[in-house]
């Protein structure tokens, strides 16, 4: 399980990263451990990165799992527009602007220039590029990547299929389910099956 440029115990990247380079690196990680195709399971974040590497490299990679993943537009309040706006006018006069997140404002300069590349990149036009049998599994109650999402992901990837769980972000820790499908489905994978909608 790698842990990728800017997290956990991982430098970060010289340059600000998209999530291209993210995807770049766990195929040239692939390729130093002499793994021609693989399965590929992402969450969240992770999720981006999966998501890039099926599109484009559809032949290394056997199956997809996505798990409350990221990558797709969310869809944004009105208050939302007017903080963005508030923001750039802020900018524009000379002054500092809304400040962000903690998470956001904690971050190095190179990590604040990745986190908007990767969070302003909609993946929504790649989904039609996978071609690999998926398994999308998604917390009942995520907040932070909602349900809606989950069913485009389901909608874009045409060999797909959708598990729900009990819990939000991180429903994959406390609902065993969560283990035993996958278990089943990876089987089905080596077993050359396809997803059932």
């Amino acid at each position: 399980m790698p842990e990728l440029a800017g997290f956990g115990k991982s430098g970060e990247p010289e340059r600000a990263y998209t999530v291209r380079d993210y995807a770049r690196d766990v195929l040239d990680l692939a390729d130093g451990l002499g793994a021609e195709t693989f399965v590929l399971v992402g969450h969240s974040f992770g999720g981006r990165v999966a998501v890039e590497l099926a599109a484009a490299h559809g032949e290394r990679v056997r199956a997809l799992v996505l798990v409350d993943a990221a990558g797709l537009r969310p869809r944004r309040k009105p208050s939302y527009f007017f903080r963005v706006a508030l923001h750039k006018l802020l900018k524009r006069l000379g002054k500092a602007g809304l400040k962000g997140s903690p998470d956001y404002r904690a971050l190095s300069p190179v990590m604040k220039a990745t986190f908007v590349n990767v969070v302003n990149y909609d993946q929504t036009p790649q989904l039609a590029h996978i071609a690999c049998p998926t398994a999308v599994f998604w917390g009942r109650d995520d907040r932070d990547t909602p349900v809606y999402m989950a069913k485009k992901f389901l909608r874009g990837i045409r060999d797909s299929a959708l598990f729900m769980l009990d819990g939000g972000h991180f429903a994959y820790l406390s609902d065993p389910t969560f283990f035993t499908v996958l278990h089943a489905f990876l089987g089905g994978v080596r077993e050359g099956k396809r997803v059932e909608k």
